[in-house]
């Protein structure tokens, strides 16, 4: 049976920030609605930049670059993965008659809006066009820039959502990071790719064939880039936050020095340093096939805008999967699922090198048989299934291991090195194809095309083409799986010492001074 809460007079509730004598309440979302659909918002609008970040990769594939300047445009990717560098000066630096997140929520939007105003008018100009090159440096500074201030946002939110909420709902804050960021991201790949796509729009939403799609990316840009000033605008004006009241059990901590020497004294841990190295280099052996196999399938002719959909079925399989994977983390040795889990996602690099080679026999002229859709999609549900149980088993490992006394910190330091350790392989994998590819000039055998001259030698000069002899992709691919293996049997080993020590080897003694 359900009890209705009285609200007592020493109870405080204002623009959803709540203290109460108890400390246990049943969750009740009246008089948290606004504040729940103004996080789901925030977070959507994080998760467009991020789309975006997905899709660039894609348009530049159909534009003739290397792989190596995909590789460039890989960092953009960076910055979710360095925001722990910065995030104790956002948590402590702020005006306090402004509001602590306010200081930073409403100019970092700002600049994400003017950013992609911005981006609107130049961005055609910098992908490039059949005459013109993508200007790939400038693409990967404004938009590794957009991703620093993405990332500088979900900093301030997700501090924002713990008072903005009433404690006792504080729990939805993480259904609204996870729905509304994946609705974001959502809109920004799926959505603007198949919109993006004159072959999608002319098959399925329109009468008349044209040569564009409904949407074009300088639009979706300029739409966005508005929608970002306004809704900051509107939280400017309209949304208050009381940065005196503050739930009992949370203190204002502004020391911006104790934040980084506690970053530094868990760094400085046995056990942490050995884990450093574990999620450092865990995932070199999968950074072929999740980096490269995506645009490797795109440019052996699968359309883009159809590649980008297979994202649509995964959505309720990334909210369903971690459900039924966590009732195997839960024990003393979730880790123990990230091994059993690792030999499978090694061998699916090689399954997937062979789909890249039947690719070009199978898909002609932009067309994907119906056959070999559901086998992609089948695949890369399997695939799903091996990454969401490695994500899930080492998410149970860092709360297991993670210190209450600095759970936040510690936590997020975890997850930094875990993302920085999937980031960097993909960024080198992406920038070894090109060198361990080999091509040769069609009308000139004695060039081999391994630059940027000689390929422009071959087809201004000799009116050749740079015909690909063998793909390093291929040769990447076993590299992976031979180190993947390797690092398996070294990475089995530490893992198991790691989860047999006490509590105590990752714990930090803290002075006085820094409790």
């Amino acid at each position: 049976m359900g009890t209705r809460r009285k609200m007592n007079k020493d109870d405080n509730v204002e623009d959803g920030i709540h203290e109460s004598k108890h400390v246990h309440e049943r969750s009740d979302v009246r008089g948290d609605e606004k504040n729940i659909a103004i996080l789901l918002f925030l977070y959507l609008l994080q998760g467009i930049p991020l789309g975006l970040c997905g899709s660039i990769p894609m348009l530049l594939q159909n534009r003739d670059v290397s792989y190596r300047q995909q590789a460039e445009f890989s960092f953009v990717q960076w910055p979710f993965s360095l925001k722990l560098f910065w995030a104790p000066i956002v948590d402590s630096v702020f005006s306090q008659r402004f509001g602590r997140r306010k200081t930073w929520l409403i100019p970092t939007q700002y600049l994400m809006g003017f950013f992609m105003l911005l981006l609107s008018s130049h961005v055609n100009q910098w992908l490039g066009s059949k005459t013109i090159k993508p200007n790939i440096e400038m693409l990967t500074v404004i938009f590794f820039v957009l991703n620093v201030l993405a990332a500088t946002q979900d900093i301030v939110v997700d501090g924002w959502a713990l008072t903005m909420l009433k404690r006792c709902n504080v729990g939805y804050a993480s259904t609204c990071n996870s729905v509304g960021q994946t609705a974001g991201y959502f809109i920004g790949y799926v959505l603007f790719m198949a919109l993006e796509s004159p072959e999608f729009c002319n098959s399925y939403l329109r009468s008349t064939p044209s040569n564009e799609g409904i949407l074009t990316l300088p639009d979706f840009l300029y739409f966005w880039g508005w929608v970002f000033i306004i809704i900051t605008t509107l939280l400017a004006l309209f949304k208050h936050e009381d940065s005196e009241k503050m739930h009992k059990d949370e203190e204002l901590n502004t020391d911006i020095k104790h934040a980084y020497k506690l970053l530094w004294n868990i760094v400085k841990l046995p056990s942490i340093k050995t884990i450093i190295i574990f999620l450092l280099t865990a995932k070199i052996g999968f950074s072929a096939c999740d980096a490269v196999t995506g645009l490797k399938l795109v440019e052996a002719g699968i359309p883009k805008e159809k590649f980008a959909l297979m994202a649509v079925p995964m959505i309720p399989l990334q909210i369903l999967l971690p459900l039924a994977i966590s009732k195997y983390t839960v024990g003393p040795r979730p880790m123990d699922v990230y091994i059993m889990a690792m030999p499978y996602r090694l061998a699916f690099g090689l399954v997937a090198a062979v789909l890249v080679y039947v690719t070009p026999y199978i898909v002609t002229g932009g067309h994907v048989p119906a056959y070999y859709f559901i086998v992609l999609i089948a695949l890369y549900l399997i695939h799903q299934v091996f990454t969401s149980s490695m994500f899930v088993a080492s998410m149970a490992f860092f709360a297991k291991i993670s210190d209450p006394a600095v759970g936040g910190t510690y936590m997020t330091l975890l997850n930094t090195l875990s993302n920085l350790g999937a980031n960097w392989p993909a960024t080198a994998a992406l920038w070894f194809v090109d060198p361990l590819t080999y091509r040769q000039c069609s009308t000139d055998p004695s060039n081999d095309c391994s630059t940027i001259s000689e390929r422009e030698l071959c087809m201004d000069t000799h009116n050749g083409a740079c015909n690909m002899q063998f793909d390093g992709y291929y040769i990447e691919s076993i590299l992976c799986l031979i180190i993947g293996f390797a690092w398996l049997r070294w990475g089995r080993r530490k893992i198991d010492l790691l989860q047999t020590r006490p509590m105590s080897a990752w714990k930090i003694i803290l002075s006085k001074q820094n409790r």
